[in-house]
């Protein structure tokens, strides 16, 4: 039996390793730590934290939509600021560049008359990448994320240039305002593992906000996490099981999604043009495999799973005029199944 990954802040090598119960319970505590200084300056948008943590516990990358003036850079950076590592922000426009993005090699020449080039790193070297209002950039240079996102690597003329973990993606888009954006392909909304609708606060929030913000005074949060501990967290968090009827329970709900497949509901086949591929099952279960580990538990639940599916499916699932005609928007339609497709059984014991 392999011995558990380490925690967060591992025990010198003369003293036995702890048990995974006690990892967990540490890593809960640091999480809970992160959610406090969190609520210094973000009031409520605890579902949003969640989302945004069990992404950085996976390696995942979120795309935020809200309407403007919810916080969701405020968010964003202070989340950067609790965690020890780099953060830089992309504020995109119409006349972004790829390079402005990635960075471009400039020639020097010397002493003695040689001219070289060089290669000036772009923004996107960092640990959290803020890509506010992603869709206000063309394709062109919303694709220079694509390889970064995926591969945590950048390709400039010939040469590869890696990332340093950890690294992470979170964009922010403006679902109401559509002139002038150009919306992401789906090949790329399929990098992002959560795609999470920021809401209004509620009223007892909003006075809470508006007392907070118009004192004059400024919080400041502590850091809680280094990048090797984040490190630590996501080989920790890789290690929680997976009970083959949650893989069960998570390839049945992905595959009713998909309107040709033929265990698809009726509805499916009527209000859905294409539904979500393996990388959403991937994600569902590594961010059941976060919320578990967040949780002091040693194993995914499907309660688990079905608290993350509409972030994980809302972006890979087409609805059509007909859905719309009917008011069933894609939340909709994922609710709806995750109220028809039952949590397999585990098979019964039979005497031989």
């Amino acid at each position: 039996m392999t011995s558990p990954p380490p925690a967060p802040n591992s025990p010198p090598p003369n003293q036995p390793a702890r048990n995974l119960g006690d990892v967990l319970r540490e890593f809960s505590q640091h999480q809970q730590t992160m959610r406090a200084e969190l609520a210094k300056v973000i009031v409520g948008q605890t579902d949003t934290i969640e989302q945004l943590l069990a992404a950085i516990f996976t390696r995942g990358h979120c795309l935020l939509e809200g309407v403007p003036g919810l916080a969701k850079t405020l968010m964003v950076s202070t989340l950067a600021e609790i965690l020890d590592v780099s953060f830089k922000r992309i504020q995109f426009t119409p006349d972004l560049m790829p390079s402005d993005i990635t960075g471009t090699q400039v020639m020097e020449e010397n002493e003695a008359g040689r001219r070289s080039f060089r290669f000036v790193q772009g923004p996107i070297f960092t640990n959290i990448l803020l890509a506010d209002e992603i869709n206000r950039t063309p394709p062109k240079t919303q694709a220079a994320l694509l390889e970064a996102m995926q591969e945590r690597q950048i390709t400039v003329g010939t040469e590869t240039y890696p990332l340093s973990p950890p690294f992470f993606t979170i964009a922010t888009q403006n679902p109401i305002e559509q002139e002038g954006t150009y919306p992401l392909p789906e090949a790329q909304l399929d990098r992002f593992m959560f795609n999470i609708k920021v809401g209004y606060p509620t009223a007892a929030e909003e006075e809470q906000i508006l007392t907070a913000t118009t004192r004059g005074e400024t919080q400041t949060v502590n850091k809680v996490l280094s990048s090797r501990a984040i490190l630590n967290i996501q080989k920790l968090v890789s290690s929680i099981a997976v009970n083959p009827l949650v893989i069960r329970y998570v390839a049945q709900l992905v595959r009713a999604t998909r309107p040709k497949d033929e265990t698809a509901p009726e509805y499916i086949r009527d209000l859905v043009d294409w539904g979500a591929g393996p990388r959403a099952g991937q994600n569902l279960i590594n961010g059941g495999k976060a919320i578990a580990a967040m949780n002091g538990r040693f194993s995914v639940d499907p309660s688990d799973i079905q608290r993350i599916a509409i972030p994980v499916l809302r972006h890979r699932i087409a609805t059509n005029f007909q859905a719309q005609a009917e008011g069933m928007d894609t939340d909709a339609v994922i609710q709806r199944l995750l109220k028809d497709i039952p949590v397999p059984e585990p098979e019964k014991m039979t005497k031989s």
